[in-house]
């Protein structure tokens, strides 16, 4: 159990996206949920995205996983990184529940890293909220103000910018976090063996938007209506600025039907960037389901896998991992819960909607049975 001691409630008022802060003995008596070794298995996965991040003096080199050794990085220099583990690694989840005060749809995944010392991934900028967790072991993170940094090198390419002038330059100890929000130049340095945990949280970019909206005028065979223009122009090669806003109309009328918004965002916001541990189960069936919860069996959701529930939404449905789900008959209130609660209520569970839809959920693999 992971309890932050800090109050969310005015980090949110203040913080939230405004400035980053630091909370030390955020976590007292913190306990790693991972161990290194551990760590390092799960990057030995070919469907789990890791990295080794190698400091070469003043530049970094990066070397994507899967990784059966690393006796060949040596002592010191180099950081483990490795996404998702909230998704493959159970013991994570209690961690990821401490942060639950932001919405779940806003949540990224659970990076974990183990760094040797002097290992790093250099000076950068993310576009996202990200909280740093300090387990066992000592770094130095340094973060600097918003403004205009230079690519490392003149490189267009590199995800590195050039130093910056910290405003905050702390050494983080078990049970510290750091608080950093899009847009401020953060680096890490490692001064003792040391694992740390990135909680991200992402918002939709407007190119996101734009693209589910695109796939889903395709996959529904919709978005045929055309323009309709009044006769007579002003000139030859101009386009007015009514017939201008005529056409982007079109687009702000896609915007204005609720059923299009409520499907479009779920979908979006439901997807996971990295891949789930998704464990197919066609063999059971509504009475095995129900003897197992019976006897006392947990139905539980996979790791990292966002079930939500759109607020206003007519129709009785979920969306999960990027797909809706009508569950007919189910309350408004029955829904919330289900997106809410990682554990599913065993009497709930088992009414006749609830029941097949979550022995469809088991047969997908995104729902298992675990025992108390």
């Amino acid at each position: 159990m992971y309890k932050l001691n800090f109050d969310t409630q005015a980090f949110l008022a203040n913080d939230w996206q405004q400035a980053p802060k630091v909370y030390k003995g955020a976590f007292p008596d913190f306990v790693d949920p991972i161990a290194a070794d551990e760590l390092a298995g799960l990057a030995c996965e070919e469907e789990i995205s890791s990295r080794v991040v190698v400091t070469k003096g003043d530049d970094w080199e990066v070397i994507s996983g899967p990784f059966e050794d690393y006796d060949q990085f040596g002592e010191e220099g180099w950081q483990l990184l490795v996404q998702a583990v909230n998704h493959w690694y159970p013991d994570a989840q209690p961690l990821v529940e401490a942060f639950r005060f932001l919405p779940d749809w806003r949540f990224d995944d659970l990076m974990v890293s183990f760094a040797t010392p002097n290992g790093g991934v250099g000076p950068h900028i993310d576009n996202y909220d990200v909280f740093i967790i300090q387990g066992e072991g000592r770094r130095r993170w340094t973060v600097g103000p918003k403004g205009n940094y230079s690519r490392r090198g003149g490189n267009p390419n590199s995800m590195l910018i050039e130093d910056f002038e910290p405003i905050i330059d702390v050494v983080l100890e078990k049970g510290d976090v750091l608080y950093i929000p899009p847009g401020f130049p953060h680096q890490g340095e490692t001064l003792t063996l040391a694992l740390s945990y990135s909680m991200g949280f992402r918002a939709p970019s407007q190119q996101e938007l734009a693209g589910q909206i695109a796939d889903q005028l395709m996959d529904e065979d919709k978005g045929h209506k055309r323009f309709i223009s009044s006769p007579g122009a002003e000139s030859h090669g101009v386009v007015s600025l009514a017939e201008q806003q005529g056409i982007m109309a079109l687009i702000r009328e896609l915007c204005d039907d609720g059923d299009t918004v409520a499907k479009l965002l779920g979908k979006l916001l439901s997807q996971n960037r990295f891949e789930l541990d998704v464990q197919e189960d066609e063999s059971l069936d509504a009475d095995e389901l129900a003897d197992a919860l019976d006897d006392g069996a947990l139905l539980r959701r996979i790791g990292g896998l966002k079930v939500l529930r759109m607020q206003g939404d007519s129709a009785p449905r979920l969306f999960i991992a990027g797909e809706a789900y009508v569950i007919d008959g189910a309350s408004d209130d029955q829904l919330i819960a289900v997106a809410n609660d990682v554990v599913v209520d065993a009497e709930l569970a088992l009414t006749p909607h609830w029941q097949a839809f979550f022995v469809q959920m088991l047969k997908s693999g995104y729902y298992y049975l675990a025992e108390e």
